[in-house]
Order: C-alpha cells, then structure tokens, then sequence
C-alpha cells in the first residue's frame, strides 16, 4: 500500500501524560482498497482511472485500486473527501465499462499479476510461495493523528480495539473456497507470514517509544537477513525498505507521518468505513481526558478511564472476531464495551456466507452484485447527507 500524506503541522500543543484537550481537532485519514473489475465481473485492469481525481493510485497488484483521502479534521470532512473521489472514480469507471468491488478478497480463483517493483520482488523472493495469499486481500486502513505525549496510549488502545476489524468483515472466501468470516484477516496474519510470523501479526503493548523502536529494529533484521537467504542483495534491500516499512503490523506508530495506524479492516461499502472510522477517533479523542491502564480480562471505556484487557485477551477477541465475527456474542459484548454501536454494523462476510464452494460463474456474479452494492450505498449515503 502506498504512504498516507504528511500529516505533521505546526501546533502550540503541550503533549503530557496527564489528562488534557486538545487545542485543534484530531485529523484521521482513510486509505481504501478496491477490486477492478469488467462488465463481466472478471478482474482487470484499471488503466486510467488512476487519473479520475487525486488520491487514487495503483497496488502492487494488476486489478487493485487504492482511494486515499488526505488528513481531515471532521468525519464530515472526512466522508466528503472518500465520497467525492470515488464517486469520481465510479464515474469514470463507467465510461470505460469497468466497476468497482468492495470485498476483501476476489473470492475465486483468478489470475493476479504482480505489477513491476523491487519491493514486490523482494518479497515474493522472502515470503516465497505464501506471498500468494497477499496478492488476495483488499483492506483499509485509517489513520489517526498523534498526540504529543500520548502516543503510546494511542498505539495501545488501537491494539486493544483491533477485534473491531469483525464490524466489517467483508468476504469469507479464497479462491472458490471458505476459509473463514475474516479471510483477509486470516491470509495475511497467519498464513502469508508463517514464515516471518512477528511481521504480519499483533504486537503486544509497548511500553513507551523506545520499546517500540527497538521492535522495529529486530523485526527489521530479521527481514534482511532472510532477504539476503533467499538471494536479494542487502543494498537493494535496505534502499526499499527501512523499519517502519518493512513491518506489516496490523497496528503501527507511523513515525514518518505522525499518525497511529489501524490495518486490519477489510475494504468495504463506503458507510461503514467512514462509521468504523469515525467510532475509532471518537475513541482515541477519548484518551484526553481520562486515565488509561492495562488490567484483567474485561476492558471497558467510562468516563473516567480506558482499561485495556491483558493482550493473551486481545488476541483471544481478535481470533473470535476472525473465525467468527459478529456472530461471537463475546466479541460483540467486547466491541460495545469499549464503545462501538456493533447494531449499526452488518458486515457483509455474514450476507455471502452462502456454501463451502464458489463456482467461477458465482463468483463472478457476486462480484457484479457487490460492485452494484458499493455504488447504491455511495448514492444514498451522499443523498442522507445532502438531506
């Protein structure tokens, strides 16, 4: 996935450990992955419209799209930046009898091309053949501006929220087959990195910034030692990845672009990601007014204080929230506790959660029935809000 924007800024803030307001709004930014897809629901090219409006760009794979909005200071900002650049996207789209598909994998076997890249090189050579289960995962990732002084109180809470990545789970499938209510979430952390398993799955909480640097560091070398194994040289390694980038965490502290990063939604329809993403900073602006500790097996958000469960629990809620989903009565107690409107959710692995096997044709079909989906769902949002 390609950088976010900068979101450093002047500021006249003091950053304490200690409850605070802050003086301006909390920016967020969201970036979104779509499938491309042709009038027959077979995956394609998206060729020019790359070049429908600002923030859209290629993936590292052919038939991927990505729609990034900028740094913004209000949901409403925030859902007229998605909403205007992909209803550009959709627009011309449509010209070119192309459409797009809001499932967090391809759901059935296909062809998926690597588009030319060192970076995509050297991990194909490292990861080997498991590197194809990334080539199937459509996600979103939101990020969530930091606040001088409570970083690392950002970065935990978003570990101890990651379960919510069950509100919008959004296909259960893999090449035909059912894999799980989360595929994606399964593919890419325990499947695609078995071998390098601190790379693509949950970190535990860190304790301040150095713990976290010094994570980065190991997990950096480990990555160029086993690139250098599996014959890439160390040169060329280093000048595409440097230890932020070479980690693929669900949860990251983005010290290049000062924001905490949340990675484990699947794509989906643009009203629930702008709702989960909303929820998320509504979350973490919580954290300037009340303490925040680690303790037990609950977790909850009062006012008066944030308690994130011990991370064994965490684990266990994100597990649930992968295999599952919002058919875990656990997980959906948890996720309302720590102050999401679960009700309000109806992912969409739940609604194609139809058999144990997807036949070409069907896959195709559901792909066209969800491209359609997407573009309703841009419709009425856009239509509620002009109301």
């Amino acid at each position: 996935m390609s950088e976010p924007p900068d979101i450093h800024r002047s500021s006249n803030r003091t950053g304490t450990t200690t409850s605070q307001h802050t003086l301006e709004p909390m920016r967020r930014s969201i970036e979104v992955e779509y499938w491309v897809i042709d009038e027959q629901g077979r995956l394609t090219d998206p060729g020019d419209l790359v070049e429908a409006s600002p923030g859209v760009e290629r993936e590292f794979v052919a038939p991927l799209l990505e729609i990034k909005t900028t740094p913004c200071e209000t949901t409403a900002e925030l859902r007229d930046e998605l909403f205007d650049r992909l209803d550009r996207v959709l627009r011309r789209a449509e010209e070119r009898d192309k459409r797009l598909v809001p499932l967090a994998t391809p759901v059935q076997q296909a062809p998926i091309e690597d588009r030319p890249g060192e970076r995509t090189r050297i991990q194909d050579r490292v990861i080997g053949e498991d590197f194809e289960y990334v080539r199937h995962c459509a996600g979103t990732h939101i990020h969530v501006e930091q606040q001088p002084g409570r970083e690392i109180d950002q970065l935990n809470t978003l570990i101890a929220l990651d379960p919510a990545l069950a509100l919008v789970n959004s296909s259960p499938y893999f090449e035909g087959t059912r894999l799980t209510t989360g595929a994606r979430s399964q593919l890419y952390r325990w499947m695609a990195y078995e071998s390098l398993p601190h790379q693509g799955q949950l970190w535990p909480y860190v304790e301040d910034r150095a713990e976290w640097a010094r994570r980065l560091e190991r997990r950096y070398s480990e990555f160029v030692t086993a690139a250098i194994v599996a014959g890439c040289d160390r040169d060329t390694v280093e000048s595409c990845f440097g230890p932020e980038s070479a980690a693929w965490t669900p949860v990251k502290l983005r010290e290049r672009f000062s924001t905490v990063e949340w990675r484990s939604p699947d794509t989906a329809l643009p009203s629930q990601i702008v709702r989960l993403a909303d929820e998320i900073v509504g979350v973490i602006e919580h954290l300037d007014d009340v303490e925040v500790r680690i303790e037990g097996e609950t977790g909850r958000i009062t006012d008066e204080a944030v308690v994130l469960p011990e991370f064994d629990t965490v684990q266990e809620y994100v597990e649930a929230g992968i295999r599952d989903g919002l058919s875990s009565a656990a997980v959906r107690s948890y996720l309302e506790r720590m102050g999401f409107d679960v009700e309000a959710y109806e992912p969409l692995s739940h609604e194609i959660d139809t058999g144990e096997e997807l036949t070409a044709t069907e896959a195709r079909q559901l792909r066209l029935e969800y491209a359609e989906r997407l573009e309703q769902d841009l419709s009425q949002a856009r239509s509620m809000t002009a109301d």
